[in-house]
């Protein structure tokens, strides 16, 4: 508390933002929402006071409310401009919701946490709307501050969701939802903090550090998605066996992994793995390389200082690192470095713009040594899921908490780092 009031010193903090704070006992079910000058509240229920009066994991009208949005984004001319506002609404239709609340529902009775506080990602346009989503479907009420860059996918997922708050069967909802935008204050940060029941914060470490130093509730739960970092492992036999039109898939999910969030997302690849002899190697490279490429001259409106900041790194690179082996380009567009040994802090080495790392090996346990809790997902083409199964349960890893084929290293789903997102944003009530 002693830094709260220290923090709340240094901003000014009004009183009226200082007083919304600690609802008393008695209105802890409807907390007022703290009015400052520097904050922007983009959606609120009226009267500025949310209900945190949990529902039940997958709520009938939390996935009805799921589903219009899907349908309400997918007919907006402007969403379709955005592939990741096309893919999260994707995300949220019926069917979707439905397979998961089959998958993941359970027999023991839980219910919401209360409320929950999402610090959004600044890089990642909807990441906002997705975190706001598995709360709901956990159950909680929701204040989510969105990135303070001026990203279009943000008005345009929030527009969809005022229009449906707004009519008389979602009020339940609306009465438990509010997105707000504010410059980096701790003072906000605090006064939301210390009304909720679970924070989720997504950002880098330092950022994280520096959050779990403003106190939240007693009985806050804290979620919290850091830095990490991602590779691909591709079998050389597989690509030398593979069809023109499985190529071409291949090389369309490659450039999705890599391109969709410039290389920003914490499960876009870095590195990408060869499993093989060494002539396999070069001639499956040839091929995937090439429709890469292709793909990437079609799609990508590389932008100059991008291409100015990929060509510094990789000069960066080959100056300073006694690992590098040697560089092939594809033109502006595609830069591959290839490794003769892997170094001990390969999570240090971050492409962009289109820079990828290569190493070669015969066995997938050759990678295992680099692997720490850093590690998040790990893409694949041509190799079992058993075998990759294996390679993190044999070699005991503490990183690596996604295996999924490439081209889905970024659809994100309510298991994510190793957490199970809706369970670990409710509770359960254990009845004897």
């Amino acid at each position: 508390m002693k830094m709260i009031a220290a923090v709340a010193a240094r901003a000014n903090i009004s009183k009226s933002m200082a007083a919304s704070r600690a609802p008393k006992s008695g209105d802890v079910a409807m907390p007022t929402l703290p009015e400052h000058n520097s904050i922007q509240y983009l959606i609120r229920p009226d009267g500025g006071q949310l209900c945190v009066k949990p529902l039940v994991p997958y709520h009938p009208l939390a996935c009805e409310f799921l589903a219009e949005l899907s349908t309400r984004i997918l007919a907006d001319g402007d969403a379709r401009r955005f592939p990741d506002v096309v893919s999260f609404a994707y995300w949220c239709r019926k069917a979707n919701i439905e397979k998961l609340r089959r998958e993941h529902g359970e027999q023991q009775v839980r219910l919401g946490l209360g409320l929950a506080f999402h610090i959004a990602p600044s890089n990642v346009p909807v990441n906002f709307a997705f975190s706001f989503v598995f709360s709901l479907l956990a159950g909680n009420a929701n204040i989510v501050r969105v990135p303070s860059k001026p990203f279009e996918q943000i008005g345009i997922i929030c527009r969809a969701i005022s229009a449906l708050l707004a009519q008389d069967k979602y009020q339940d909802i609306a009465a438990m939802t509010a997105f707000v935008g504010y410059p980096q204050d701790d003072a906000v940060t605090a006064a939301f903090s210390v009304m909720c029941h679970a924070r989720i914060i997504w950002g880098g470490d330092q950022t994280i550090s520096h959050i779990r130093q403003i106190p939240a509730s007693a009985r806050c739960v804290e979620v919290a998605f850091s830095d990490r970092y991602s590779f691909g492992v591709v079998d050389a036999a597989s690509v030398q066996a593979a069809q023109p039109a499985q190529i071409e898939a291949l090389a369309q999910g490659f450039y999705n992994d890599i391109f969709l969030m410039d290389q920003n997302a914490c499960s876009s690849p870095h590195l990408l793995v060869w499993l093989g002899e060494a002539d396999a190697i070069a001639k499956a490279k040839a091929k995937f390389w090439e429709c890469v490429a292709a793909v990437t001259r079609a799609k990508l409106d590389l932008q100059p200082v991008n291409a100015v900041d990929k060509f510094t790194l990789l000069c960066r690179n080959a100056i300073d690192s006694t690992e590098v082996a040697g560089v092939h380009r594809h033109g502006n567009f595609l830069y591959r470095v290839k490794l003769e040994t892997l170094p001990e802090k390969m999570e240090e080495f971050r492409g962009k713009h289109g820079l990828v790392y290569e190493f070669d090996t015969a066995a997938l346990d050759s990678v295992a040594g680099i692997v720490n809790p850093k590690y998040q997902t790990m893409t694949y083409f041509g190799l079992e899921k058993t075998a990759a199964m294996e390679f993190v349960v044999k070699n005991r890893l503490s990183g690596i908490d996604r295996v999924v084929p490439v081209g889905t290293a970024l659809d994100i789903g309510i298991v994510w780092d190793g957490y199970d997102l809706v369970r670990s944003l409710s509770r359960i009530v254990d009845f004897r």
